[in-house]
Parts: structure tokens; C-alpha cells; sequence
């Protein structure tokens, strides 16, 4: 098999709760050799406590990767991490804005001693202007400060979450792909970089519906529960069958006259109220309930089924369960099952990123804290044990 595509790479991550570490976790599933970064008592989640629902975000998000522990608030912790700079390719981070240079240990201070070092950080409105920069940051603030709530919820109701923490994760795809970019330009330039990320940077190119819909009214549209944000296109929402619901969506007039057929409905497309996609918008409650009438009276198996003969969009809503069997995602080798300490088998995730010839490698169990200390200080810095018990007794690792 050949290598994957980030062998020789080696990574510090400092990441904390789901935006860092899930950069970290493509990085490791790409083969670079990833080194978690933690406090002496361990990340927020670690430190939440193996019985908590903390326990599978933190597997999820921190396999195939290596835990070393160091106190960057000793001078000792900060003198090691400068050392070890000089023998990695990346830094990771997303603490609070400001958290690293406190200590001397941002960009400026650890690429002084390592100027090929790629430094990547990701914060809520990153870190170089503006007057958000040291803003505190998470996804339920992003999704507020995006425009994110404004547009999610029922016409009338108040501003909703979406459930996905989509802001973090999109924030470590993000960084990931900043990181990626800079080490494909060392290669050409030898020089390293600061990748700065803003998670609102990145969740604005999520609004280009409901932002389009906006400059189309001149103002900012009602809420439109699960239909199209600017009520631009019909059919567009969730519909009930006899056991769920589904989601069915015509872009084009073909994908309509398909509906029709699938419907065996063949009158809808011949009714002038519903000629046309401006007539079907303004008509979409009454189109909505023809629609409702035929999929309340089959399965969502069968309407997906149907759907899919005759070309039209559709797919059943699944609840959570029904995902952890998903055959596509068990056929493509997304999903895995492993034994958890505190919840038996779950299911875990390979990375999304996916080279022809290449496999992702296995999953490895979540690292003990501090599982790789001895290991990293002796292969990168060549310290022995009795340098090694000394940093320990002064609480710097």
C-alpha cells in the first residue's frame, strides 16, 4: 500500500474541545505522526471524566494520536516547547486569543526558533485586526454572531441553533486546509507560515442561499422552517410519510414533471396554479398538501425508492440510531465499530478525506494522558530518564 499522503509530517497539537482536535484527526488519519499537547490534568473534555458525554467526542475526535503532557505556564514547560519546535513541522492551536503569546510561545516566539515552523491557530474572529479579535468565541456564539439563528427556526418563532456544532467543525476543516496549503508552500519556498483562522470567516460561506434570497427581496426573509430560505423554490421541505418523514427537493422544472410522475399525479403538472416555479411558490401551501396526501400514505422506504426511479431529490429523515447503521457510510468504510470503555461498541468515524490506493489506517484507541511524554522527549530531544524525572519533579510535563 502506498504511504499516506502526510507520512514524515509531525505535528504539536494543542487542540482543545472539537474545532482544533478534529483538525488534528484528519492530520493524524492523513499519517502525520500527532502529538496531543495537554495540561498535566488533561484537555476540557479528558478532564470532564470517562461517565460523561464527553467521553465519545473526545474518542471520536483524538485517535491515532499521541498525548504528551506540558505546563506552558512553567518556565520550564515553555524553555521544552521551544526546543521541540526545532523538530516539528506544525503547531496547532485554538485556545483563547492571546493564550500562547502570554507566554511567550506564540507564532513570533516559536518560529524565532524554528523559521520553517507551520504555526496555525483558530479562533472565533481570528487574530490579526478588527475589533472582534479578542473575542471569546464558541459555536453557539458563531452560530449567533454569523446570521446562523437569524435564519434557522419557523416564521414567527424565536432564533434556533442548529444541533451540528457545524461552526467548530467547519473551523477545523478550515484549519486543516490552511495547515495543508502551507506545507505544500515550504516545500517551494523552504519558509514556514502563520495560518490564522476565523471561524466566522468561515461560516459566512454557509449564508449563500439565504443571502442571495435577501439581495433578491431587499431585506432579510422570514424564517422558513425546513423550506427554502427565501421561499424561492417548491417543492422544497420535510413531508410526513407513514413512518417518518422525508426530504424532497425540484430545482429544476424536469425534476417538477418527475415529481408528478413519481406521484402518479400527472394532473398537478397540467394545474396553472402550479405551471410554474413562481406559481408553485405562491401557491406552496397548497402544494405542499397535495404532496402531503401522497407521502403520508407510504413508507419513507417507499418513497425514497420511488423518488429514485423517476429522478427526483429525495431522502428519508433518519434519526440518530438509523445513521450509526447507515450502509453507505459501512460500505464506504466511514463508520467503524469499536469497543468504548464507557459505553461498550460505538461507532467511529475514518477521516473524509480519501486518496485512491490509499486506505485511511486503522483507529486507535483515544491516548492516556501523558501516554507519550517519555517517548517524545527521548525520540525528538534525545533526553534521558534522568532529565526526564527532573522536568517531572518540577511539574513541567
Amino acid at each position: 500500500m502506498k504511504e499516506q499522503p502526510l507520512a514524515g509530517v509531525t505535528v504539536l497539537d494543542f487542540g482543545q474541545v472539537y474545532n482544533g482536535p478534529y483538525c488534528g484527526f484528519l492530520l493524524a488519519q492523513g499519517g502525520a505522526r500527532v502529538i496531543k499537547v495537554e495540561s498535566l490534568i488533561g484537555e476540557t473534555l479528558r478532564a470532564r471524566g470517562t461517565a460523561s458525554t464527553a467521553s465519545f467526542p473526545f474518542g471520536l475526535l483524538n485517535s491515532n494520536k499521541e498525548s504528551f503532557t506540558l505546563n506552558i505556564k512553567s518556565p520550564e514547560g515553555q524553555t521544552l516547547l521551544k526546543r521541540l519546535v526545532k523538530e516539528v513541522d506544525v503547531v496547532l492551536e485554538n485556545f483563547a486569543p492571546g493564550t500562547m503569546d502570554k507566554y511567550g510561545i506564540g507564532n513570533e516566539g516559536l518560529r524565532q526558533e524554528n523559521p520553517a515552523l507551520i504555526y496555525a491557530s483558530s479562533t472565533g474572529y481570528g487574530s490579526s485586526v478588527g475589533p472582534y479579535r479578542d473575542y471569546l468565541g464558541m459555536d453557539i456564539t458563531l452560530q449567533a454572531m454569523t446570521g446562523v439563528m437569524s435564519i434557522t427556526g419557523e416564521d414567527g418563532g424565536p432564533p434556533l441553533k442548529t444541533a451540528a456544532a457545524f461552526a467548530d467543525f467547519i473551523a477545523g476543516t478550515h484549519l486543516y486546509a490552511g495547515i495543508v496549503s502551507a506545507l505544500y508552500a515550504r516545500t517551494v519556498s523552504g519558509e514556514g507560515a502563520v495560518v490564522d483562522i476565523s471561524m466566522q470567516d468561515c461560516v459566512f460561506p454557509t449564508l449563500a442561499t439565504a443571502l442571495g434570497s435577501a439581495y433578491g427581496a431587499g431585506k432579510q426573509t422570514p424564517r422558513a422552517g425546513n423550506r427554502h430560505p427565501g421561499k424561492a423554490l417548491a417543492p422544497y421541505n420535510v413531508y410526513t410519510a407513514s413512518d417518518g418523514h422525508v426530504a424532497i427537493i425540484c430545482i429544476r422544472e424536469g425534476h417538477w414533471r418527475k415529481m408528478c410522475k413519481a406521484m402518479d399525479r400527472p394532473d398537478l403538472a397540467e394545474r396553472p396554479e402550479f405551471a410554474t416555479f413562481a406559481d408553485r411558490c405562491e401557491h406552496m401551501d397548497e402544494l405542499d398538501a397535495e404532496i402531503n396526501q401522497w407521502t403520508s400514505q407510504h413508507t419513507r422506504e417507499e418513497i425514497f425508492s420511488t423518488a429514485q426511479q423517476h429522478g427526483v431529490i429525495s431522502a428519508p429523515v433518519k434519526d440518530l440510531m438509523e445513521v450509526l447503521d447507515d450502509p453507505h457510510l459501512a460500505a464506504r468504510g466511514t463508520l467503524v465499530k469499536r469497543p468504548h470503555e464507557t459505553f461498550g461498541e460505538v461507532v467511529q468515524m475514518h477521516t473524509p478525506l480519501r486518496y485512491k490506493g490509499i486506505d485511511p489506517p486503522a483507529l486507535t484507541p483515544p491516548p492516556e494522558l501523558g501516554g507519550a511524554t517519555d517517548q517524545v522527549l527521548t525520540e525528538l530531544l534525545g533526553l534521558s530518564s534522568d532529565e526526564i524525572d527532573e522536568l517531572r519533579s518540577k511539574e513541567a510535563i
